[in-house]
């Protein structure tokens, strides 16, 4: 039996081996790292054996994919615990989820913050067992009788819903079967430094109309430094929530009379206008024209552009003069209008409109989460409309653009992925082809490296997504290029080409920031609250030392405003030391303290924040140093 690795490199085997006896015959560091494989594309356990000649890679536990093959291990610990100390619950789903695993479960009993421990210890025994894991496969007739004898309803429900004539798989370990499609590790000794974190109610299959589950979060490593550095990230990750930094810095908040929909305070609407308008400014720069469209409109509108099939189930609806009219959750067909309003030629094309759209979107209210998942949404939404000989060239202007203004917000490190056709789509194959063919050719142009996500395409045309990481290494998607060949003729559009006759111009769908809420809310944790000067909603705080000073620190303030600087006055009663305390908890990056040696020598001693070192400088040099920084967007 011949194994051909992804170099090409061909190794011969009895027919049975496995691919964790290729990857001990190339190293055992390498067998020893190994997890999982993929054998002719189909995920494979370990040691699972392998019949015929194949193409084999190694997944080891370093990759995403290896990643993923440990925490659903790992659901499967925790659900064998949980069986042990709930015998009569009944199991969901355990999928693996950005940050570790869940597992949906049923049972009578409440399962609180304060079980996890004994669930953990259990866990532990279990591990210490070192139970083989073993793949088997049953016919649907099989499975149905043996989940129905362990009275485990939900997974009697899924393989209700599975085909007739298909495979099923179930793995066991010890006295524990759970139905999955594998793969797994090869015993559960390999599952030791694990934690549990959370406990919270979900739905089955996510439908309010159906069961109650308790859903039990965790995670876990291959080895204890990872996890004890994953938990440390994790406890940075809370000091830095935007929930509770945007309380602490007075920014936003939300009410029960609008659900998932902030409310923005001064200070956070300073940090909202300053990021519109360097929105506004380099959008302006790179060649967009700045649109509006209105917030409702018509239903038909809605039908014609393929959200209502596509979409209906995220828009808000509403009725007057007899007409029915939707709450627009995007802008894009509005901007066709816009464009369908007047004649274009093609040497008109490209055109550009940028809008920050108020969108509105039906999100369940068990998803939303402060800024990150809202109702209310400012959207950063720009569309070009091009000719088909343009495309590649505008997707990369517009990656261009995409860089400069992330590395503006500190954000360098980036993965791109590209997203193809899904199953719920509009459009022939050939425009879908041609589509994600520009794309590709757009991203190789700049010599971006990107991995391809199968199915996960906008409905109109597939998309390129970017996925920033910040302070702590996390990963968001905010930026995205959606190449469109459908809604300009859903919509008729046209321009006269060089040869005299009409053509349909392609559009391409791009946001950026994505949602401006959001974006706000991954600035706040990746920054920590401590924005950089030029983006901070107050730049300098002025504390006058007593009455006296109170008039000389005024002019400093109102010069400081003239210069366009944000600044912070306070003149309250208080102590000064309670007034810098304050000014360091609203992160206020620089801080002047006015008393008589300011006043009689004109020259600060400026408090920086986290530096034990005092500036010393004239008011003049200060509003230039500051300005600097806001010009250079250190």
């Amino acid at each position: 039996m011949k194994l051909t690795l992804p170099d090409g490199s061909v190794k011969e085997f009895d027919s049975g081996a496995s691919a964790y006896d290729l990857a001990k015959s190339i190293s055992p560091r390498l067998a020893k790292d190994s997890i999982a494989a993929r054998v002719n594309g189909e995920l494979y356990d370990l040691k699972r054996p392998i019949e015929t000649d194949s193409t084999v890679s190694i997944i080891t536990t370093g990759t995403e994919e290896g990643k993923d093959v440990f925490w659903h291990s790992s659901t499967h610990l925790m659900a064998q615990a949980v069986k042990r100390l709930y015998p009569e619950a009944k199991l969901g789903i355990g999928p693996t989820v950005e940050g570790g695993f869940y597992y949906d479960i049923y049972t009578d009993e409440s399962i609180s913050i304060d079980d996890l421990g004994k669930i953990e210890d259990e866990m532990r025994k279990i591990s210490k067992s070192d139970f083989q894991v073993s793949r088997s496969e049953l016919s649907k007739e099989e499975a149905l009788e043996f989940f129905k004898k362990e009275n485990e309803d939900f997974k009697v429900e899924l393989i209700n819903d599975l085909p007739e004539n298909e495979t099923i798989t179930a793995y066991t370990q010890g006295e524990f079967t759970d139905l999955c499609r594998g793969p797994h590790v090869a015993s559960t000794g390999a599952l030791r430094h694990f934690k549990l974190l959370n406990v919270a109610a979900a739905y089955w299959r996510g439908d309010e109309k159906n069961q109650s589950l308790q859903r039990i979060y965790g995670v876990s490593f291959p080895k204890k430094k990872q996890l004890d550095e994953h938990l440390f990230m994790l406890e940075e990750a809370k000091k830095r929530d935007h929930k509770k930094l945007g309380k602490q810095l007075k920014l936003f908040s939300f009410h029960a009379e609008s659900p998932a929909m902030p409310f923005w305070h001064p200070m956070g609407m300073r940090l909202l206008n300053q990021l519109i308008d360097y929105w506004k400014e380099i959008h302006f720069r790179h060649g967009y024209e700045e649109v509006r469209s209105p917030f409702i409109l018509d239903e038909s509108l809605w039908h014609r552009s393929g959200h209502w099939d596509n979409y209906k189930e995220n828009m808000y609806f509403t009725q007057f003069d007899e007409r029915e009219f939707a709450v627009k959750p995007m802008n894009c067909p509005g901007h066709c209008l816009i464009f369908d309003n007047e004649k274009h030629s093609y040497k008109e094309l490209p055109i550009k409109y940028a809008e920050l759209g108020i969108v509105h979107r039906h999100e369940r209210s068990g998803v939303t989460n402060g800024l990150f998942r809202v109702r209310h949404i400012t959207q950063d939404d720009a569309h070009v409309y091009c000719t088909p000989e343009q495309i590649e060239a505008e997707i990369v202007k517009v990656m261009d653009l995409v860089e400069e203004i992330y590395s503006n917000f500190g954000f360098n490190d980036y993965n791109i992925e590209l997203s193809t056709r899904p199953e719920k789509s509009i459009g022939s194959d050939e425009i879908w082809e041609k589509a994600e063919t520009a794309l590709a050719n757009a991203l190789n142009s700049k010599g971006m490296k990107f991995v391809i996500n199968e199915g996960d395409g906008a409905f109109y045309g597939p998309k390129i997504d970017f996925h920033i990481k910040d302070a702590l290494g996390r990963s968001w998607q905010c930026g995205t290029i959606q190449l469109d060949f459908s809604m300009p003729e859903r919509f008729d559009l046209k321009y006269v080409g060089q040869d005299g006759s009409e053509h349909t111009p392609v559009m391409i769908h791009r946001a950026i920031l994505g949602s401006l809420e959001r974006f706000i809310g991954i600035l706040i944790e990746h920054h920590g609250g401590d924005f950089p000067s030029w983006f901070a909603p107050v730049q300098v705080g002025i504390i006058p030392v007593s009455d006296k000073y109170e008039d000389f620190a005024k002019e400093v303030n109102d010069k400081l405003v003239r210069s366009g600087i944000r600044v912070k006055f306070d003149n309250r009663s208080e102590k000064v030391g309670y007034k810098i305390r304050e000014g360091e908890l609203e992160k206020i990056r620089y801080l002047l303290v006015i008393g008589e040696n300011e006043v009689n020598s004109d020259v600060f001693s400026i408090r920086v924040r986290h530096s034990k070192e005092l500036l010393k400088m004239t008011a003049e040099d200060f509003i230039s140093h500051i300005q600097q920084e806001i010009k250079n967007k250190n």
